[in-house]
């Protein structure tokens, strides 16, 4: 019978977020020439889909996936597609109180285990700068024509997004401190 300690092939440390992503302009600024004013586009569009993103500071590994709600049906299903990815890996998911987070009815799998940040502390989940990032990358000044659009450039965000990128924007020290620990 296999020792229950070594059902795992690896620890994998991971944050998890969520953030929408849609047909909502936020104009930023830009540069233009001296005595000139930009013209940025914008649209009065209110349409969007949930992204949902796990990140490995270590490492740069990453699972992203788009989902219509944040409840806690779609946090079950994002979880259950985690685990399937890394089903070797016993994952340790840090993530905010989210009241679907911290749900009856929220299922996780077996080797998943939740361990949530501290109530009101977004700035300790560097999820929460990876979605500024891919914001900055992809969206800045840009109008999409359809939901699909949208989705299809946060793919291609981040799957430009090396894992030497991933880790710079997000293995902070007390991380890594945590790690050496």
């Amino acid at each position: 019978m296999a020792n229950k300690r070594n059902k795992y092939d690896n620890v994998r440390l991971m944050f998890e977020d969520e953030a929408g992503f849609g047909r909502i302009t936020d104009p930023a600024s830009c540069w233009a020439p001296p005595k000139k004013r930009p013209s940025v586009p914008f649209a009065q569009i209110r349409e969007y889909k949930n992204m949902y993103g796990a990140v490995s500071p270590i490492d740069g590994e990453c699972f992203f996936m788009v989902l219509d709600k944040c409840d806690s049906e779609h946090m079950t299903q994002f979880l259950a597609e985690l685990s399937k990815f890394y089903r070797n890996e016993l994952i340790l998911l840090c993530l905010d109180r989210a009241s679907y987070h911290t749900s009856n009815i929220l299922v996780v799998p077996a080797n998943i285990r939740l361990f949530h940040l501290p109530s009101c502390t977004p700035e300790m989940n560097p999820v929460e700068v990876l979605w500024r990032e891919i914001r900055k990358i992809g969206f800045k000044n840009k109008i999409f024509d359809s939901l699909q659009s949208v989705i299809d450039k946060f793919y291609e965000v981040v799957d430009n997004l090396t894992n030497f990128d991933i880790i710079s924007i997000t293995c902070w020290d007390w991380i890594e401190h945590i790690i050496a620990a």
